[in-house]
């Protein structure tokens, strides 16, 4: 929260704690119904019935101001459980928590560990920001220059939309609250180390930013090379519509690491060559750089009465280098509704219901049809479909902390497969903030 308190106000004028303390958990589960399949793969979604995939985040958030303008922010984490079929067989995959991770023991990690600072431009004015998530509690100007470095999640920063952008408390799939088709460098667990450098004025805001890529696709570890790496440039505009507060976001982005084509991976079927389909499916480690992906992204909300908003994302990539870091979409659409529960006396509740449309290109089709895998998706097949998947979700607040949320999700053509499927998906979740 921001509150603009003029020109002439300093940053000694205001005495907030130094330090921000916060924490989260996030537990999910979720299950499938049996649905018909012709065939499945090494990475189908599982045609029976599959109940009781859980999985368990838990985070602190500690930051410290320090110098004028400056703070620093560390967030130990511990994350474990399952995603259904280990999160494969769905390109939108069911569970933003189960990043990539199919099935591990709780682990101990520190996701993001860096330095920020504020850089005030001239005539700017001031804002109180309030104690938040990785957010000191202080005065900001409202015209400057930010620069965050060090180890965080490239999309804490790109592709926000009040609507639809957190796991834990909004839509569950992938390709909701994220564009999935910007396969944006993190390691398998979502970060990635880096840094980010915004110009934000109160209107509109402009980021560019330069981060690791991982060494294998999906991998723990990243790449530490000049030939290696990802920039991504972001221009922000807020308008209002009907005197309605709104936002519109445009991405463009480009990755340069050790990935393959997926016409290399034509040809490694054709000639058994295992060693690049193991490549692609990020079981080893290329000898050689060269791979270079290029998307764009358009993320719009916009509020439309008091209690209700919409939000909308397209995204692209050009489909010829294979994926390495988030999901297997190359073109996707997404449409959806927030809306508060004031209406009916539960001001805090939240429901929300969004429809998602993926594809991927006539190469990753091709590759897929033939029988390749990436470490996404696979069938063994493929009779080509668009991925369409319809969510709804209620979030109900049952106390100053507490947040229990009932989740479906509708996936047609599951993996772009019209030979299995439809699949219908439930969850709950609790989360616990403060």
């Amino acid at each position: 929260m921001a509150i603009t308190i003029g020109s002439a106000q300093t940053d000694s004028t205001v005495k907030p704690s130094p330090w921000s303390y916060h924490f989260q958990l996030t537990a999910i589960s979720q299950s499938h119904a049996g649905f018909k399949a012709k065939y499945s793969g090494n990475k189908s979604l599982a045609d029976s019935t599959d109940v009781g995939a859980t999985s368990l985040t838990t985070t602190l958030f500690l930051g410290r101001k320090l110098w004028k303008g400056a703070a620093v922010y560390l967030n130990p984490e511990i994350s474990g459980g399952n995603g259904l079929s280990y999160a494969q067989g769905v390109a939108g995959a069911l569970n933003g928590e189960t990043y990539r991770v199919g099935q591990v023991q709780p682990q101990v990690f520190i996701a993001r560990g860096y330095l920020q600072q504020h850089i005030p431009l001239k005539n700017t004015s001031y804002e109180l920001v309030t104690d938040e998530i990785n957010q000191v509690g202080t005065l900001v100007p409202t015209s400057r220059i930010t620069i965050s470095a060090g180890k965080f999640a490239i999309a804490d920063f790109y592709d926000d939309n009040i609507y639809s952008k957190d796991p834990r408390s909004q839509f569950l799939n992938w390709s909701l609250w994220a564009n999935g088709a910007w396969d944006y460098p993190a390691n398998t667990r979502g970060y990635t180390m880096g840094v980010v450098v915004e110009l934000i004025k109160p209107k509109w805001a402009l980021r560019l930013s330069s981060v690791a890529v991982p060494r294998i696709a999906n991998f723990h570890l990243m790449e530490y090379n000049a030939k290696a790496h990802s920039e991504t440039l972001e221009f922000e505009h807020q308008f209002l519509i009907n005197k309605r507060k709104g936002t519109a976001r445009f991405t463009a982005s480009a990755t340069y690491e050790k990935s393959l084509t997926y016409a290399d991976g034509l040809k490694a079927l054709a000639t058994n060559n295992t060693f690049l389909l193991d490549v692609i499916q990020g079981e080893v480690e290329n000898n050689q750089y060269g791979g270079k992906k290029f998307g764009l992204g358009l993320n719009v909300e916009q509020a439309l009465i008091d209690d209700i908003g919409f939000f909308m994302r397209t995204g692209w990539n050009d489909g010829k280098y294979v994926t390495w870091a988030f999901t297997e979409i190359d073109q996707t659409l997404s449409l959806g509704l927030s809306i508060k529960g004031s209406k009916w006396k539960r001001p805090d509740d939240i429901c929300g219901i969004a429809t998602v449309i993926n594809g991927i290109s006539k190469d990753h089709r091709n590759f897929l049809t033939s029988g390749g895998y990436g470490f996404i998706i696979g069938d063994g097949a493929l009779n080509y479909g668009h991925e369409a998947i319809v969510e709804t979700y209620y979030s109900a607040k049952l106390s100053k902390s507490f947040w229990l949320t009932g989740d479906y999700q509708f996936v047609t053509n599951p993996g772009y497969n019209k030979d299995r499927g439809p699949v219908h998906v439930f969850a709950l979740r609790g989360h616990i903030e403060f």
